[in-house]
C-alpha cells in the first residue's frame, strides 16, 4: 500500500473513533456554556461562605491529618481486599479439596498474624 491508501484505511477505521470524540468534546463544552449563561448569578455574603456540614468552620481547611488517619484507611483497605479472596475460594472449594483448604488456612494465619501485628502496635485505635 501507498502513503495516500494507507492514511485513507486508517481514516475509513478510525473515523467512529474521531466522531465520538469530537461529539463528546462538544456535548461538554455545549453543557458548561448553557449552565454558565443560565445559572442565577446571585454572590452574597452568605452564598459566598464556607459550609462544613451546618457549623462554621473553626479551623483552616488545609490542616494536615494525622498519619494514623491514613494508616487507618490503608488497614482497612488491605484487610477488606483479602476477606474478598475468601469468596472465590469458597466458590471452588469442592474442587481444590485438602490442598485448597490448606492453602486457605495458611492465608488466613498470615491474615490474623497481620491483624495482630497492627493491634498490637495501636495502629487500630482511633483517638
Amino acid at each position: 500500500m501507498s502513503g495516500p491508501e494507507l492514511l485513507l484505511e486508517y481514516l475509513t477505521r478510525y473515523f467512529p473513533i474521531m466522531v465520538f470524540i469530537v461529539l463528546s468534546l462538544l456535548f461538554g463544552i455545549w453543557t458548561l456554556g448553557i449552565s454558565a449563561l443560565v445559572q442565577p448569578k446571585y454572590p452574597e455574603p452568605e452564598k459566598l461562605s464556607a459550609y462544613e456540614c451546618g457549623s462554621e468552620p473553626f479551623s483552616d481547611a488545609r490542616m494536615p491529618f494525622p498519619v494514623r488517619y491514613y494508616i487507618f484507611a490503608m488497614l482497612f483497605v488491605i484487610f477488606d481486599i483479602e476477606v474478598i479472596f475468601l469468596y472465590p475460594w469458597a466458590v471452588v472449594f469442592t474442587k481444590i479439596e485438602l490442598i485448597g483448604l490448606i492453602e486457605m488456612l495458611v492465608f488466613i494465619g498470615l491474615f490474623l498474624v497481620a491483624y495482630i501485628y497492627a493491634w498490637r502496635k495501636g495502629a487500630l485505635e482511633w483517638d
